[in-house]
């Protein structure tokens, strides 16, 4: 067994773990990544990266058997599951692969190996077997910063224990290489929604239990109810208030039990997933010898420069708290190498955007309604709908709408939401509007190219005071 020591330990390689790794490096710290498993994380292997190649598959099979009223027509068009799943694959592999070539790159040491911490500074490295069944001998790591980069797993709940076949969790549910009939979604959430519209798009029947009063929760409302809406268009069903008990088989398929205003009523399924959440990786790998304070929620309490109550323990990502999002733990891994480097550097981002893959596309920056009347501000509200956008219609995706609300003294940007076509990449503009403390006029007056969908984030901050041009306004 030997010694190794480092200035810097990161254990977990995904989004939070490698950026921290990679800047280190950059900033010259001598630091080492360790990760059991794949290199990314399940953001790049079993989160983000394949549902969203699933997500744009799905999406173009699906358009393409919706195109006839264009007047583009294609001969039955069919889907090959092992094959996509072998697609997404190539994807992944790309991606991982390259994380540890940018790992290396910056000159951090990227280690294969499972993690235990033995007490302040030290760390324990054992090492997977090779192909012949035999493990090179531990290591400890002696390290003055230690990085906690471990994620989160799904949350089981009883009666639904997963066995990745007939009860899948988010991960499960990815491997998929064939197309259900009947799909239950336990959770009405940004995974379950995503995931479920997925399959639904190849065919499967799709039913969301969904146990609060509507789904997609933190967003705006009017937002979510347009997923919603678009399940039930496309021939599932939608049921809040209710919650799921267990399951049995009859008949080759599975008939899942669930509590619906008062009464027990039953809904058919070939495959069960089970996505009601995700909670932090904080046992089986030392952090209790540390003393480092777990929340009553369960994730790891940092501060602004992302370090807990232990002197140089800091935390990263979903196992430091919410909102549980890739982009947000690489920003705190920056952050976290910007500290150990010795730079008066804290996590103050005014804003995290959030983003749902679900169809029609969600994006939020900054306040919703609620939170901004919450907080004492007294707000006016600008929308521009897609239904009347030359670009959305010219696409045929007209569903949805961009909202942006403003104070209504001193019209500043509190927050910009949208549903509708490619959301995901609109939402940038919002997110630098509240990161620059932007008012409604600095989107207003930005000149936005004609035909594209960003002219809607315009429009309706133009809506907002009273200058839109292609929407109606009241006269103020």
């Amino acid at each position: 067994m030997a010694t190794i020591k480092k200035t810097a330990l990161i254990i977990g390689a995904g989004t939070g773990g490698y950026p921290c790794a990679i800047r280190l490096g950059q900033l010259g710290v001598d630091a080492m990544l360790v990760e059991k498993a794949e290199p990314g994380g399940v953001c790049l292997n079993w989160g983000c990266i394949p549902s969203k190649a699933l997500i744009s598959a799905t999406k173009l099979y699906h358009k393409a058997q919706h195109a006839e009223h264009m007047g583009v027509s294609f001969q039955s068009p069919s889907v090959d599951m092992p094959k996509m799943q072998g697609w997404k694959a190539g994807i992944i592999k790309k991606l991982t692969g390259g994380v540890k070539t940018l790992v290396k790159g910056a000159g951090t040491e990227y280690v294969t190996a499972t993690a235990e911490i033995l007490g302040p500074g030290r760390v324990k490295l054992v090492y997977p077997k090779d192909e012949k069944g035999v493990a090179k001998p531990d290591d400890i790591v002696e390290c003055e910063h230690l990085v906690i980069a471990t994620g989160s797993q799904p949350i089981v709940i009883p009666g639904f224990e997963i066995d990745q076949d007939k009860v899948r969790d988010s991960t499960g549910a990815l491997e998929l290489d064939f197309v259900p009939e009947h799909m239950v979604c336990i959770g009405g959430g940004i995974i379950g929604l995503e995931l479920g519209q997925t399959f639904q798009r190849l065919g499967t029947k799709l039913t969301v239990l969904e146990g609060m009063d509507r789904v997609l929760g933190p967003c705006d409302a009017d937002l979510a109810k347009l997923v919603a809406r678009k399940i039930k268009q496309d021939g599932g069903e939608v049921v809040t208030k209710a919650m799921a008990k267990g399951y049995e088989t009859r008949e080759g398929k599975l008939w899942v039990r669930a509590e619906v205003g008062g009464e027990t009523k039953e809904y058919p399924a070939d495959v069960v997933l089970v996505a009601v959440g995700r909670r932090p990786v904080t046992k089986g790998f030392g952090l209790e010898r540390l003393g480092v304070t777990i929340d009553e929620r369960g994730f790891v309490s940092v501060d602004a420069r992302q370090q807990t109550n232990v002197a140089k323990v800091y935390a990263v990502g979903d196992v430091c708290g919410q909102p549980m999002l890739a982009h947000k733990a690489s920003h705190e891994g920056e952050v976290v190498a910007e500290v150990i480097a010795g730079k008066k550097t804290v996590n103050d981002a005014r804003s995290i955007p959030n983003v749902v893959f679900t169809e029609p596309e969600i994006a939020s920056a900054g306040m919703g309604e609620d939170e901004a009347r919450a907080a004492g501000h007294e707000i006016e509200i600008g929308k521009f709908p897609f239904s009347i956008s030359g670009r959305a219609m010219a696409i045929d995706e007209t569903d949805g709408f961009v909202k942006v609300i403003i104070d209504k003294q001193d019209t500043r940007v509190l927050g910009i939401h949208v549903v509708g076509p490619e959301a995901s990449d609109l939402i940038s503009e919002g997110s630098l509007a509240i990161e620059m403390g932007a008012f409604a006029e600095d989107i207003a007056l930005t000149i936005h190219p004609h035909p594209t969908l960003g002219e809607a984030v315009m429009e309706a901050a133009k809506h907002a005071i009273g200058e839109a041009i292609h929407v109606g306004n009241r006269r103020r």
